[in-house]
């Protein structure tokens, strides 16, 4: 199986081609604007495009989808809120959860996975490769007050009752910058630590968002592109994934 990835320099957003090999099948998964190596090799590898897939509807990962789509004259998949949220006309089938798409021998299995986006779709490719987008990363998870998102209890169980049950060995392929696997995440991941009971949460005070609402720091951890993310509380319970420039400690 080929998977490889184009990654756009200032939103650090990842485009995937995932074929079945030279001279196979194949589908493009997300847009990002730089994507010409990806269609260089689709062309120097005889690969056939099947379908364009999105994981969801925000901006960095649905640059030149329509273009995408004309250019091998094959229809966009997405989940139906992706759909909704990107308006009529540029999705043309929607994939729910346990959908399974085949490009050639290829199985792709889409795996809802809400919290960052009511529509977030994970793509698992033959059961060995899981695409996770904007959920889940290297060492971070995705934010839960982004466009359409749907809170830190969906996000949390799309991780935890989700991607973590898959084997240890499933490669994850993120929607920005590199790879991991889920075995790394389930023993290194910050957030998947203190879910598992093993790390124990902060008690710091900080203020949050232009309002500087008050909240209890959880957890300060590294985010995937040499920032921060944070895991807030706010004094209502309200639990929130936020990016560390949000958060005045």
């Amino acid at each position: 199986m080929i998977i490889e990835r184009a990654e756009q320099p200032d939103w650090l957003s990842n485009a995937y081609l995932v074929a079945e090999g030279p001279g196979g099948s194949g589908v493009l998964v997300d847009g990002n604007g730089v994507v010409e190596p990806l269609l260089q090799q689709v062309e120097r590898d005889g690969i056939a495009i099947t379908h364009v897939i999105l994981t969801h509807s925000h901006a960095d990962h649905v640059v030149d989808v329509e273009e995408l789509a004309e250019r091998f004259g094959v229809s966009v998949l997405a989940h139906e809120a992706t759909a909704a949220d990107l308006g009529e006309g540029l999705v043309d089938e929607s994939l729910a959860d346990g959908d399974v798409v085949r490009s050639g021998d290829l199985e792709i299995e889409a795996i809802h996975t809400p919290g960052h986006a009511a529509g977030h779709l994970a793509l698992l490719f033959d059961g060995t490769d899981c695409l996770t987008a904007d959920v889940l990363f290297k060492g971070t998870v995705g934010g839960t007050r982004a466009p359409s998102a749907t809170g830190f209890e969906d996000l949390k169980g799309s991780i935890m009752d989700r991607l973590m049950k898959l084997p240890a060995d499933t490669r994850l392929h993120p929607g920005h910058v590199e790879g991991t696997t889920v075995g790394e995440e389930w023993e290194s991941n910050p957030f998947i630590r203190i879910w598992r009971g093993l790390d124990d949460e902060g008690t710091d005070t900080c203020r949050v968002g232009g309002d500087e609402t008050e909240a209890t720091l959880v957890l300060w951890a590294p985010d995937y592109d040499g920032t921060n993310k944070a895991w807030v509380r706010f004094g209502s319970g309200e639990d929130a994934i936020v990016g560390g420039s949000q958060v005045r400690r």
